[in-house]
């Protein structure tokens, strides 16, 4: 797709911001204004995203998906097994990581329709097995037996392929990439969560693939590397480096479920605190879920690096105005998250690169 060191730096200077603009955005929850951001590849497509409100998280979960069976079902049945990715960025943290009804809601959805096995997997920034153990993912196998429901954590099974990103310094860099999230006869459940971030400002679907998909060395290895670290180089390297990766992953993506029973603000994605948001989204455009994710939490679009960049790639309808939204309406649900104490340096990606 002609990504470039130019490339880059065209993009990191369209999001120049002049001044001191930005100041007391953590305590007054402003931002900074918009800026123009030029399409390269235009996404005409629209989307479609169902938001379902209510009591029961499992529920939830199960009922977005049913809203867009329709468009689930051609892509399942082309499959030959399906992986389930939750998020698990803190496995001592409940609140930090996907809950097992969320895992239910969704196997509630798969059972009548799906018959081949099921894997959930994980790559943790942490450890996977001890994330599994901590939600209680065990009741999830044991509920559906019949499915064969199994627990992988990715950086034990140790299988990937070689991609590249860049350093601090822009230069290419190879990262290990999971190889099961890359399996063309996988069918991809992303279960990702309403959460703000200590990086790039909010995590949803999109990033819960491309961090989640990157590896680092099992327990026991004799040599311990971390390509996760890899990706935080800087806020304009990190979220141009979760662009270009999500354009080499997403065409393996099934479906995006984002659980928003409850959410995270605050010091996300591990240590914030709970909001009692009691939704559950689904789109098989992840963007567009995190589009509308985004407007249930009170946070521009253009201030999340990351997605903007990946807008400006069309890799999905990220345009409000071409998504049709089923259910309840983004504004009927609106609680606005409040943001990270750092979330001013996070936004100097919408500045421009220091000339030397």
């Amino acid at each position: 797709m002609g990504f470039s060191r130019r490339n880059f730096l065209h993009l990191a200077g369209a999001g120049a911001l002049a001044g001191t603009a930005g100041r007391g955005l953590f305590a007054e929850q402003q931002y900074p204004p918009a800026v123009p951001a030029p399409t390269i590849y235009p996404y005409a497509k629209r989307a479609t995203v169902s938001l379902v409100q209510g009591e029961e998280r499992r529920k939830n979960v199960c009922d977005a998906l049913l809203a867009i069976d329709d468009q689930i079902r051609p892509l399942l049945q082309a499959k030959k097994y399906v992986v389930i990715k939750p998020n698990i960025v803190a496995p001592t943290v409940p609140l930090a990581g996907t809950h097992a009804d969320a895992l239910l809601g969704i196997m509630d959805y798969l059972a009548p329709r799906f018959k081949g096995p099921v894997v959930i997997a994980e790559a943790s920034a942490l450890d996977s097995l001890e994330g599994f153990e901590n939600n209680h993912y065990s009741r999830v196998a044991a509920e559906f037996k019949s499915h064969q429901v199994s627990l992988v954590d990715l950086n034990r099974e140790g299988k990937y392929e070689v991609f590249s990103i860049v350093d601090a310094n822009i230069r290419p860099i190879p990262i290990r990439l999971a190889a099961r999230l890359l399996d063309p006869d996988a069918f991809i459940v992303c279960s990702a969560m309403l959460k703000t971030h200590n990086a790039v400002v909010a995590t949803l679907s999109v990033k819960n693939m491309v961090i989640g998909t990157p590896l680092h060395s099992a327990p026991g290895e004799s040599q311990a590397w971390h390509d996760k670290r890899k990706y935080h180089a800087g806020p304009h390297q990190m979220n141009y480096n979760m662009a270009i990766s999500a354009a080499r992953e997403k065409p393996h993506w099934g479906v995006a479920v984002i659980d928003g029973y409850e959410g995270m603000e605050g010091n996300g994605p591990s240590t914030g605190t709970p909001v009692p948001s009691r939704i559950a989204l689904a789109s098989t455009d992840f963007f567009a879920a995190d589009r509308v994710g985004l407007e249930t939490m009170g946070i521009p679009p253009y201030a999340v690096g990351y997605l903007q960049y990946a807008s400006q790639l069309g890799l999905g309808q990220y345009d409000l105005a071409k998504i049709d939204v089923l259910g309840v309406k983004p504004e009927a649900v609106k609680r606005t998250y409040r943001l990270h104490d750092q979330v001013e340096q996070q936004l100097k990606w919408l500045r421009e690169l220091p000339r030397a």
